[in-house]
């Protein structure tokens, strides 16, 4: 039986973390679903922007973890 909420989420599910040591880390989480053709690597440099773009102090921070899973039991 599929969840009265699938629909309205994302194909996939990621957590992704990173970090300037010292200086600032984050981490961030949700539903994403790649456009048709989309790779890893285009699901990672997408995420990695949003959150790295929404904070000049994540410019260029190093990834300390990043999962990308397909959102279904």
């Amino acid at each position: 039986m599929e969840s009265p909420h699938a629909p309205s989420q994302g194909s996939h599910f990621y957590i992704l973390t990173v970090e300037k040591p010292g200086l600032a880390s984050a981490t961030t989480s949700g539903n994403y679903t790649p456009p048709p053709g989309a790779t890893r690597v285009d699901a990672f440099n997408f995420l990695y922007a949003e959150l790295t773009g929404s904070a000049p102090a994540l410019h260029r921070a190093n990834v300390v973890f990043f999962s990308l899973e397909p959102n279904r039991i």
